[in-house]
């Protein structure tokens, strides 16, 4: 037996605090400034679509990226419909870091939301474990 256990019971652990840390995170100090933001910061946010070619409805996809970062966020905390929430949230980090990475020049400016589209890759993937809404519901 090794130092750390049987560590099939400690990788639901370790989802549960990484679900709940960067869900609440995120939603808190980033989603709810831009979904409260209203239409001009919709407006600014949704603008960055353009980054990748798309350039109509800025409002409308500024919405959405806020409202992914907010509830999206809380439901990736609590488990809810995991796999969508963090492929939605891996999008929106995507979208993030190109803005960073096109606004500066400097891929350090891009580092924090590619960590997370990383982090929310890495959720897709392995799934929202045992302990999560989800879980309790495909038994």
């Amino acid at each position: 037996m090794s130092i750390f256990g049987r560590g099939i019971y400690y990788r639901n652990t370790g989802l549960l605090i990484l679900r709940g840390g960067v869900g609440l995170s995120l939603a808190w100090f980033h989603g709810w400034p831009k979904i409260t933001g209203g239409e001009e910061r919709w407006l600014w946010l949704g603008s960055q679509m353009r980054h990748i070619g798309i350039d109509f409805w800025p409002i409308f996809w500024g919405f959405c990226a806020s409202l992914v970062e907010f509830a999206g966020a809380l439901l990736l905390a609590l488990g809810i419909f995991t796999k969508w929430n963090a492929l939605l949230l891996a999008f929106v980090m995507l979208i993030a870091s190109q803005y960073h990475v096109q606004s500066s020049g400097d891929w350090g400016d891009a580092a924090h939301s590619l960590e997370l589209f990383l982090v929310f890759v890495a959720i897709f993937t392995m799934g929202p474990g045992k302990y999560s809404v989800d879980q309790y519901f495909n038994r």
